[in-house]
């Protein structure tokens, strides 16, 4: 978050000491104003020579007619490069939002046309002591209503940065605006017109050597300006777009300037039980003991029109006084265009479940040159020319009440091989249109739209719920009738893909498999934008509070996981699927092992050289690990389940031990039990020389160490603390992974490679927390637990060294024999 202040006067905007604007005219010297008679006889006193107000002039001796006078927010009078501002009086004090994009540009920063490199919120000030104008940068960090005493010190203590003062130069023909000279200010390399971000700045060009920086176009609106500037500057250098350092480097940027609401929305407080982006600012009141910190939600200002209002009460569905409307970018493929546009579309059913029809729309941008996509009034699905495999959906927002103002959602062409892979990895087994390596447009335009509403839900101010998916139970991701009714996932906002549960012969149908604005999203659409009337913030949170929990009450799947703050949780995690991960993952394995013999193939291209088969062969063998990683999550893990103190249930929980030991089952047969079937010649011939060690080989190791990190064994000793024998037991943990990596032992003989590396990873395992010293390893029950598990395997070997019957295991056995040895004998001298 942008961290801001500002002080809060009646509903959160206050007249700041540095001069907010004030219902008293400012007075003006006669003499400057058009056919006023001068006051000859109380002629005040001359000011001193250095008194700004000596520059003063009329204002047709300051703005010629050799000026060009384009009038809007504000009026700027143009004359080559001399730029004077002329700020209305009724525009002093008002919050203004400014944006800055990028135009133009060098590669190598990933920041494309329309993508925002920085904002600020500001404010035009008079300060009638010195006759000036002062451009103020204001940030929202502390508030306090103007009829509370602490009001003083909260407006003392957050004072705005002054970004810039501009003598006044003339007064305005009518007397009641202000002319400043804005040129240098223009032109200034580290001002807001020329400010990017750090992003940019370190990667691309050094906007420390910004020069020749000129004023391309000046575009005036009602509630916003659009300045376009060019500058010149030394290339930060970037080998892999072979630019060296020091190089020139121009860009063009566009700055905005947009005014922000003179009364701000009231705030709608974040709630954890459903997911929004948001801000934060300390509340200060006489009658607190105690600061109390708001967080506030971001969302688009809908409100019924005032005629409209009773049938809103009633329940009627009525238009929004203003629509949400988001624009396409011109430069989109004609072939995608209809799919964005339909991924837009489809949250017309979320806000009706809010009361609005027609909220939201996607259009494509009219093709006229009297139309500027510079235009901050408006809001766009960007199309950049990237490789950049992603996509993702910002917006601008009020600082002071979290309001959405306007979004340009950045949509990398490469997202398109993103969605290729995902979908063919996860559904090829199951939809024949996916078994090929370039999909039709049709089923990639449906792909995009997917991508285009989880998007556009960002930008509604939603943020991820990895949770979800958690509340689907495994089987039903089998069932026609469930999924059509519920989705695989309750949220378009999950990162939860696509259906690869679903197995061959339930028959499940593309558009079953694909995910899909849910119950979720719909209650999530209905929670931030039901409008209730609320005129501040208490009112508007109680009603909210009552309501939220009430709906969660009814129906469970409106769970909200947030796996960024929370990611402790394994429920909220990402690219999973359902409510236990053993179960889905034995399901998705079946599937990729279905896959893996079709996958040359599929995969065949005319002209083609195995590309795509190396391609998806890694995708697929990412697949298998991701499986290993959901199910790793859940071992000494606890849920985190926010609720209200009204209701009922426990927020803390223990995984349930019976979970827990499905999970290391499901490791035994299908990590530990080697996967060698990963490992078909008929794809592994065509691309991969010989390695060591292979693919099987590593993720065995890898995921037994995981198993056997001390953190995962701390806390299950915590678990066990906190939730007596709910909790798994460490001792209980650990030897059932003995009985798993050891079974051989009984007859002496390990005739696999794979199962001997295992066996010695276990005993490196073991042994490199015995040779630790840290005391929070070996002042404590899970220290005992592992040496007294070495001390059993030492004992178990030595008696299996006799029964072996080959030499590799025989060897292999004596090995770990005096491995084990080795490391108590180490352990006590370091000890």
């Amino acid at each position: 978050m942008n961290i801001r202040s500002i002080t809060l006067a009646g509903a959160l905007l206050a007249v700041a000491a540095q001069g907010r604007a004030q219902t008293i005219p400012i007075p003006i010297p006669a003499e400057f104003i058009p056919g006023e008679v001068k006051d000859t006889t109380k002629k005040p006193a001359a000011p001193p020579a250095t008194d700004p107000r000596n520059t003063i002039k009329p204002f047709s001796e300051v703005v010629t007619k050799e000026y060009i006078t384009r009038s809007g927010l504000f009026t700027v009078h143009q004359n080559r490069d001399t730029f004077y501002f002329e700020i209305p009086q009724t525009l002093l004090g008002r919050d203004v939002q400014t944006i800055n994009r990028l135009v133009k540009g060098p590669g190598g920063a990933n920041i494309y046309s329309g993508e925002e490199i920085g904002h600020q919120t500001v404010r035009f000030v008079k300060n009638d002591a010195d006759s000036t104008i002062r451009l103020m940068y204001i940030s929202v960090m502390g508030m306090a209503d103007k009829d509370q005493q602490i009001y003083k010190s909260v407006e003392a203590s957050y004072y705005n940065a002054v970004a810039a003062i501009f003598p006044i130069k003339a007064y305005g023909k009518d007397g009641k605006s202000f002319v400043i000279d804005a040129g240098a200010y223009i032109k200034n390399a580290t001002g807001l017109f020329n400010d990017v971000n750090d992003q940019y700045n370190s990667k691309v060009v050094d906007k420390n050597t910004f020069k020749d920086i000129l004023v391309e176009s000046v575009k005036a609106y009602p509630i916003n300006m659009e300045f376009r500037i060019s500058k010149n500057g030394n290339a930060k250098g970037n080998s892999d777009f072979g630019i060296p350092a020091n190089a020139p480097a121009s860009v063009v940027t566009n700055t905005s300037f947009i005014l922000l609401p003179e009364q701000p929305m009231v705030q709608r407080g974040l709630d954890k039980r459903v997911g929004y982006l948001s801000d934060y600012a300390f509340y200060f009141a006489d009658n607190q003991q105690k600061t109390e910190k708001r967080n506030f939600v971001h969302r688009w200002r809908l409100e019924p029109k005032p005629e409209d209002w009773a049938k809103y009460k009633r329940g009627e569905l009525v238009e929004p006084a203003k629509p949400i409307v988001i624009y396409i970018d011109p430069a989109t493929p004609k072939q995608w265009r209809k799919y964005l546009i339909e991924g837009v579309n489809d949250w017309q059913k979320a806000f009706e479940q809010a009361g609005f029809k027609n909220a939201i729309v996607g259009k494509e941008w009219p093709e006229s040159d009297s139309i500027d996509m510079d235009d901050a009034r408006f809001s766009f699905i960007r199309y950049l020319p990237s490789d950049i495999p992603n996509a993702y959906g910002p917006n601008i927002h009020d600082p002071r009440s979290g309001e959405i103002l306007q979004t340009h959602i950045g949509w990398y062409h490469n997202i398109m091989k993103l969605l290729r892979n995902w979908y063919f990895i996860q559904s090829a087994v199951n939809d024949p249109q996916a078994r090929k390596p370039r999909f039709d447009d049709k089923l990639m335009g449906e792909l995009v739209r997917f991508v285009s509403s989880h998007e556009v839900g960002h930008t509604l101010g939603l943020a991820h719920n990895f949770g979800s998916s958690s509340r689907t139970p495994v089987d039903s991701l089998r069932s026609k009738k469930y999924l059509a009714r519920h989705g695989h996932t309750a949220s378009i906002m999950d990162y939860a893909r696509f259906n690869y549960v679903a197995q061959p012969e339930d028959n499940i149908p593309q558009e079953l498999l694909f995910p899909k604005i849910g119950e979720y999203d719909r209650w999530a659409i209905e929670w931030g934008y039901r409008f209730n009337g609320a005129k501040t913030f208490g009112e508007d949170k109680k009603q909210m509070d009552a309501l939220t929990t009430q709906r969660l009450a009814q129906n469970p799947r409106l769970y909200f996981g947030d796996g960024e703050k929370f990611s402790f949780d394994p429920r909220n995690q990402r690219e999973d699927l359902g409510d236990n991960p053993a179960k889905a993952g034995n399901y998705g394995i079946e599937n990729l092992k279905r896959l893996l013999k079709n996958l040359p193939e599929w995969t065949k291209e005319e002209g083609g050289q195995f590309e795509s088969l190396e391609e998806l062969y890694a995708e697929l063998k990412g697949q298998f690990t991701r499986y290993l990683s959901h199910n790793v999550a859940y071992i000494g893990s606890k849920t985190w389940t926010p609720r209200s103190e009204r209701a009922q249930g426990e927020v803390l929980a223990p995984v349930s031990k019976a979970l827990q030991l499905e999970i290391l089952s499901f490791f035994d047969k299908q990590v530990f039990t080697p996967p060698t079937w990963l490992l078909d010649p008929a794809v592994t011939t065509m691309i991969n020389p010989p390695a060591y060690p292979d693919f099987v080989e590593d993720i065995q190791v890898k995921t037994l160490n995981s198993l056997l990190d001390v953190a995962i064994l701390t806390r299950l000793l915590s678990l066990r603390n906190q939730f007596g024998d709910r909790a798994l037991q460490p001792e209980e943990y650990l030897a059932s992974l003995h009985n798993m990596i050891w079974k051989e032992l009984a007859t002496g003989n390990i005739t696999s490679h794979y199962r001997r590396n295992l066996q010695k990873s276990y005993v490196g395992a073991l042994g490199t927390i015995i040779m630790g010293t840290s005391a929070d390893f070996t002042e404590n029950d899970a220290f005992s637990l592992v040496r007294a598990d070495l001390l059993d395997l030492q004992k178990e070997i030595e008696a299996a060294i006799p029964k072996a019957t080959d030499r590799f295991s025989k060897i292999h056995l004596e090995d770990l024999h005096q491995r084990i040895r080795n490391t108590f004998e180490a352990g006590g001298k370091k000890k």
